[in-house]
């Protein structure tokens, strides 16, 4: 077993371009670490760099005790699951599994004994005597888990492992991936751009943009305390409504005011001294889909911080609606909404409704930076 630690590591191609900056990072032994973030964030980059499939231009990288900068990739105790699972179309699932265990002069008995073993953890003993071609895309994706799980190595390294599989067999392959985690109880680190493969599986997740890091954190600490617009907006399916408005002050009440609409804090929140800098000044709101209500028990408990929207589509998802929302926003500009509301909610396209925002649960973003300055 291994932990993972990250000192300063950049990567820089010929160019000038620079593919990850600064990368610090320590990974405790059996943790599940998720690098997430959209293409071109640098997170497969830095996979492939704890492989030795790319070299560090600087920094350094340990895994357990061992800086392993200048040690080949075989000789780094890790395995890799690729997202094309990268299996030799002419063997049987058997010897697809055991090929690396052959190429190290593995004892017969011993490959058997491995094979046979991650097989049963994998639940693919019935299909060890087929080939590639004769297995379904989970099947698939499976014998490339089993062929990394017979090497027993100190870090497995997963590279967008379910992006080939269908939606109800990638979310049946979270929770099988989350069980292997837990029986191997070894260190994962798994790159996806999915944030619900991220928020469901890892106990801690990575958040990349442009090659840097913008937080590190537990799933649920991403969520209630993103430290930035750009992770508040990556991490949560619908994604979190922005708006720009100005924070007034009347009397010894703090007012969030955006076009026809004013929204005043709760005294709890607006007593936070980080926000006296901004008295008078832009700001962007940041609310979660489901903090905004249509309810009537909500617009009477919240009669301070309602607003009036025009409902302009309805998503009914089963057990729950979204309510894609305008309402009038900063400089005569309309602001558009996602509220994810009850499934008896009445809302209609065409509809004009009142919307009560709570306000306890709001983030607020420094408009320039785009730095969380209260939760």
């Amino acid at each position: 077993m291994a932990s993972l630690s990250f000192k300063h590591i950049y990567k820089k191609y010929p160019g000038g371009v620079t593919a990850v900056s600064d990368f610090c990072l320590e990974v405790k032994d059996k943790e599940f670490i998720i690098l997430v973030g959209p293409s071109g964030c640098g997170k497969t980059t830095t996979l492939r760099m704890i492989a030795g499939l790319e070299e560090i231009t600087e920094g350094e990288l340990h895994i357990g005790d061992t800086l392993v900068n200048d040690i080949a990739p075989k000789d780094r105790d890790i395995a890799m699951v690729f997202q094309n699972y990268a299996l030799y179309p002419h063997m049987t699932v058997f010897d697809n599994m055991a090929f690396g265990l052959k190429l190290r002069k593995t004892p017969k008995e011993e490959i058997k004994r491995r094979v046979e073993e991650a097989a049963r953890i994998l639940d693919i003993t019935h299909l060890l005597e087929r080939r590639p071609k004769a297995l379904s895309g989970g099947q698939k994706q499976r014998v490339a888990l089993g062929r990394a799980i017979v090497r027993e190595p100190k870090v497995f390294l997963l590279d967008e492992p379910l992006s080939n599989l269908d939606a109800k067999l990638r979310a049946q392959m979270r929770t099988e991936l989350t069980k292997i985690h837990q029986k191997l109880g070894t260190t994962f680190v798994y790159v996806t751009h999915d944030q619900v493969e991220a928020m469901t599986m890892a106990t801690r997740i990575v958040v990349m943009k442009d090659g840097l890091i913008q937080q590190v954190a537990t799933p649920q600490n991403l969520y209630d305390l993103p430290v930035n617009v750009f992770v508040a907006g990556f991490i949560g399916t619908p994604q979190m409504n922005f708006i720009k408005c100005t924070l007034d002050k009347k009397g010894e009440d703090l007012y969030f005011t955006f076009g026809q609409n004013s929204l005043k804090l709760p005294e709890e929140k607006a007593k936070n001294p980080a926000l006296k800098d901004y008295i008078g000044k832009e700001v962007i709101l940041g609310v979660r889909p489901e903090c905004l209500h249509d309810e009537q028990r909500y617009l009477e408990a919240m009669p301070d911080s309602i607003i009036t929207a025009n409902v302009e589509v309805t998503e009914l998802m089963g057990a729950e609606i979204y309510l894609y929302l305008v309402t009038s926003g900063a400089e005569d500009e309309d602001q558009n909404l996602i509220a994810r509301v009850s499934p008896r909610s009445e809302a209609r396209a065409g509809d004009t409704i009142k919307i009560a925002v709570e306000l306890p649960r709001v983030h607020v973003f420094d408009k320039d930076t785009e730095r969380c300055i209260i939760h």
